[in-house]
């Protein structure tokens, strides 16, 4: 599968609400979390997705807010999972050196990238080598943050070694409306589809476009939940 097809297919999603925000439901085998417990013991616990092995995950973050909505569900996932012992590493997209794919095919889809920046210097491995990925991202126009859009196309260079991993979607949007999210699932869906994922959970937080919102609401225990049950 050539460039373009790659981009067709991982490209779906493309519109979306132009604040981050909070909302209505998630999409994992738990329908509504509680209080989130205090952190657990340092090893995994038998019988999660990851039976009770030791997780790399790398948490890949498309806000260019720092403590926006989105971060508060990254924070919340990380919390859970590193109470698990799992070991998390957490690039944050808007706040490093990133560039986008140049479509120059110079890596084969198997690497290197002749682009030298913290994509390819700090994250690329991370994400070779790593068992889960999960995406978290604040709906702009419908779809991925532009930071965030701008990692996975990077993906192509080491698009074979990135297959076959677990995920999940953590995603925050002002608007509430039934059809906020369904760009941004598609877009996902057909990503998994392509990329071979495993998807584990995906939680769409809709009608909330302020920290104080989201705080409020349960969304963060949810994804917490998440972060254990991995």
């Amino acid at each position: 599968m050539d460039r373009r097809e790659f981009l067709k297919i991982t490209g779906t999603g493309a519109l979306t609400l132009f604040l981050s925000g909070c909302g209505i439901n998630a999409v994992s085998g738990d329908k509504k979390a509680g209080a989130a417990p205090s952190a657990g013991s340092a090893e995994a616990k038998p019988g999660g997705v990851s039976n009770g092995k030791k997780m790399k995950i790398v948490v890949l973050c498309g806000s260019p807010h720092k403590a926006g909505t989105s971060a508060l569900l990254a924070d919340k996932f990380i919390e859970g999972a590193k109470g698990n012992g799992h070991e998390v590493f957490r690039f944050n997209a808007a706040f490093e050196d990133i560039n986008p794919c140049r479509g120059c095919d110079a890596c084969g889809m198997d690497g290197p990238c002749v682009i030298k920046d913290a994509i390819e210097e700090k994250l690329i491995q991370k994400l070779v080598d790593c068992d889960m990925i999960i995406l978290v991202t604040p709906l702009y126009y419908f779809g991925f943050s532009a930071q965030l859009k701008t990692v996975i196309d990077r993906f192509y260079s080491r698009t074979g070694s990135i297959h076959k991993k677990k995920s999940a979607l953590l995603a925050t949007a002002w608007n509430s409306d039934s059809w906020t999210m369904t760009a941004l699932q598609a877009h996902y869906t057909r990503l998994c589809q392509y990329m071979e994922w495993q998807d584990q959970g995906q939680i769409y937080a809709t009608g909330c476009g302020y920290r104080s919102a989201i705080e409020s609401s349960d969304f963060p225990a949810q994804a917490f939940a998440l972060g254990k049950k991995v």
